[in-house]
């Protein structure tokens, strides 16, 4: 038992991998390429325990190549030398197979280094990462390599593999475990996708309970005690926290409250206090914006109390704003007004500011024209004369559209009446 659980009953065949059907059903890709032996360079993208790694050594144990195994964590260039120095040796007569264990911590000399023994197919790479490979891996390593994404996992597919462990265990000690179809559901719900997660928490159970007359009687009340906390899978600098941060205000936008509210309390699990208010303000401004403008100082004041109040109380205002966010109607017009005017400035067309908005109020000799001209709005009736206010280049630019919702529609009529009667 010097190996932990997830290591003794590491399945070593495709037919016991939990999960991933849309990779190692009959009719896919990867699947056939394992079942042929003909495996080209590979990179394994998904989170962690979802089958990654046990899938990587089925792979070399259907092949004649020696197996080596690196982590880039920890391996260096020396190691990747010393690999390189068995090829055509009695030790790897057929090549090697490299599998290398976080490819996202290998700088781009290390990755490079690799490069020509993957061309010329006397290394074949089986890379694995937690992270889009599109943005850590090498692009040479890439070009060369067939990328697989490997999903995280549900309670379902969990179930098989915590029950798994426990007859492993059973048969290993000859012991009787006694457990109930809750305790087997509380653990892999418990994992967040992770069977190496549900896979040590079954171990821990088997620890923790004591033996009475040759039985293990496993009870919820442990099982929940080992295995929260474990559900929550995040890291404020990896993908996960973008996935989780964009579902946050993509379901606010989407006026979902209930999803809305699932991935705040996701944030908040996670600590990630300034993610949660800061997309909150965001979406205030961005997606309900011009529809409930009185919303932004709302939220405002909301987001000050709960960085004030710090966790757990700041659940309380960041739960009201949110279902106040999710609820509002919708208006993203002041975003897209904004873009559009921004486009044009970078775009170059900008040109001198009209004489009458200028800050002077004299002229010099040279002037064709004179006399400012500014006509003052308050001096007219309902505070509107029509006069030039964009540059002469831009003078019929249009970057505002109202937006289809109470609100800025009552503005659209009150200024259609109000310059309409002054034309």
């Amino acid at each position: 038992m010097d190996k932990p659980l997830a290591d003794r009953i590491r399945p070593t065949e495709l037919s016991d991998v939990v999960g991933q059907r849309h990779l190692l059903s009959p009719d896919k890709a990867l699947y056939n390429m394992i079942q042929n032996g003909d495996i080209p360079n590979l990179i394994f993208y998904g989170p962690s325990g979802v089958g990654k790694t046990t899938v990587a050594s089925i792979i070399a144990n259907k092949t004649k190549r020696a197996l080596r195994k690196l982590n880039g964590t920890s391996a260096s260039t020396k190691d990747i030398k010393d690999i390189v120095a068995e090829l055509d040796t009695f030790s790897a007569p057929n090549g090697i197979l490299l599998y290398l264990d976080e490819i996202q911590y290998f700088n781009k000399r290390q990755q490079q280094s690799l490069l020509e023994y993957i061309e010329n197919g006397k290394i074949t790479l089986i890379a694995s990462t937690t992270e889009n490979p599109y943005f850590y891996v090498y692009s040479a390593i890439l070009s060369r390599s067939t990328v697989f994404e490997f999903k995280a996992l549900n309670c379902d597919d969990i179930i098989p593999a915590v029950e798994r462990g426990f007859r492993f265990l059973e048969e290993e000690s000859n012991l009787q475990i006694h457990y109930t179809d809750d305790v087997v559901k509380k653990i892999a719900q418990g994992c967040g996708g992770d069977v190496r997660k549900a896979l040590n928490s079954v171990e821990n159970c088997y620890l923790a309970t004591p033996t009475v007359d040759g039985v293990k009687d496993i009870t919820i009340q442990t099982a929940g005690e080992l295995t929260q906390k474990s559900a929550m899978r995040y890291d404020k600098d990896g993908e996960e926290h973008y996935d989780i941060v964009s579902a946050y205000q993509k379901s606010m936008r989407g006026s979902d409250v209930d999803a809305s509210l699932h991935y705040l309390a996701r944030l908040l699990e996670a600590g990630d206090l300034p993610s949660a208010c800061r997309r909150l303000m965001v979406c205030a401004c961005e997606d309900v914006g011009l529809a409930y403008p009185q919303i932004i100082p709302i939220v405002k004041s909301a987001v000050d109390a709960a960085m004030m109040l710090g966790l757990p109380e700041a659940r309380i205002p960041l739960a009201d704003a949110v279902i106040l966010v999710a609820s509002s109607p919708k208006s993203n017009s002041g975003e897209a007004a904004i873009d559009a005017a921004i486009a044009d400035v970078k775009a170059g067309k900008a040109g001198p500011i009209p004489r009458q908005l200028q800050n002077k109020h004299y002229d010099g000799d040279d002037a064709e024209v004179k006399g400012q001209n500014y006509k003052y709005p308050h001096s007219y009736p309902n505070a509107w004369v029509e006069q030039q206010y964009l540059p002469d280049s831009l003078k019929n630019a249009h970057y505002y559209e109202y937006g289809n919702n109470k609100n800025e529609q009552a503005h659209r009529e009150y200024w259609s009446k109000i310059k309409g009667s002054n034309k």
